[in-house]
């Protein structure tokens, strides 16, 4: 009897999905810290190399699939969304993400978009928001403030911005979640979280484009204002804030409002304790929105619910269909139906 081999599994590292292409983003673009959280998010998940596939766009963001040592697709404006459908719906064992940017997902890419987080494909998408169109040079995007000026918009933008995750809860999203690019490990943790959902993980990375739209998150993200400006969401916890840790956030109606701990009596008792299972996403809708100076900014996962996987339900009928068909082969189709001979 010949000796049994053991064969050790390899234990992968951040230096094995580490690309040899050089990295070109502008020198301080948030991007750099996105991928470096990437990397080390990709050994943690526990798929082969072979088994992850990185999907984009057109954008500075969709260089993304070049420095990943995986399989990757670059494919064309706004069409990562079908691209990612496609490969998961082929083969569903794939760990699929999508890069993006908020011009490549929301503007030509928008339809696409709003349709994958409501199918539930099982993909993971990164969106990352600079409200900008960098690649193209500055003009001002789905996202871009109201009234901002930018190369398009001399006298300021006179369009309504996408709020990102009111738009993804709005399609049916599943899994919505929002950090910023100045906290690598929070963003490496949310990408692991996302990885193990099932279903369209969507995450929006507030990611800073140095050259056309320079701190446009800056209150969120500065040093100085972050803590009053930021609230990190925690499943279970009361929602808590400020650089004190004494402010917090209550339901007062129907609306969110923020209320300081110790004053008129308000203690933690009273605050809203964060549910991202909660079904009815009116919660998550209000969390989503909110924004300074009226109010901080949700950090973390905001909802993560459980659904069924438009493939695993695309499987469940291609497996029905094969039990109840009378047709086994191409011959058994030919002589099906109506037959005439000539």
């Amino acid at each position: 009897m010949a000796n049994e081999v053991k064969v050790k599994e390899l234990e992968l590292t951040k230096e094995d999905f580490v690309s040899d292409q050089m990295v070109k983003w502008c020198p301080g673009c948030g991007d750099h810290a996105i991928l470096a959280s990437f990397l080390k998010a990709l050994p943690q998940l526990g798929f082969n190399k072979e088994d992850i596939v990185v999907v984009s766009g057109i954008g500075c963001s969709s260089r993304f699939p070049y420095y990943v040592k995986t399989y990757g697709f670059h494919g064309i404006h706004g069409r990562a969304a079908p691209l990612a459908s496609g490969i998961k719906i082929t083969n569903p064992k794939l760990n699929v993400w999508m890069v993006t940017g908020d011009g490549d997902a929301l503007a030509i890419g928008g339809n696409h978009f709003i349709h994958a987080l409501r199918r539930n494909l099982d993909i993971n998408i990164m969106l990352f928001n600079n409200r900008i169109y960098g690649l193209t040079k500055g003009q001002y995007s789905p996202t871009t403030p109201l009234g901002q000026i930018t190369k398009t918009s001399p006298q300021g933008t006179i369009e309504h911005p996408f709020n990102v995750g009111e738009l993804a809860i709005g399609a049916q999203g599943t899994f919505f979640a929002r950090v910023t690019d100045t906290n690598p490990k929070l963003m490496t943790e949310i990408m692991i979280k996302a990885s193990k959902h099932k279903g369209t993980s969507l995450i929006e990375f507030l990611q800073n484009c140095v050259i056309f739209n320079n701190k446009t998150h800056k209150l969120i993200t500065a040093r100085e204002t972050k803590e009053e400006n930021q609230i990190h969401l925690h499943a279970g916890e009361p929602m808590i804030f400020g650089k004190e840790k004494d402010k917090g956030i209550v339901l007062e109606g129907t609306k969110l409002k923020v209320v300081k701990l110790g004053e008129n009596g308000i203690t933690e008792k009273d605050l809203l304790v964060h549910d991202p299972k909660e079904s009815d996403p009116g919660i998550h809708q209000m969390l989503a929105k909110m924004a300074p100076p009226e109010f901080p900014a949700a950090i973390g996962v905001i909802r993560s619910v459980d659904h069924l996987t438009y493939e695993e339900q695309v499987e469940a009928i291609v497996k029905h269909e094969k039990e109840v068909s009378s047709i086994h082969t191409v011959t058994d189709l030919l002589n099906s139906g109506k037959t005439w001979d000539i």
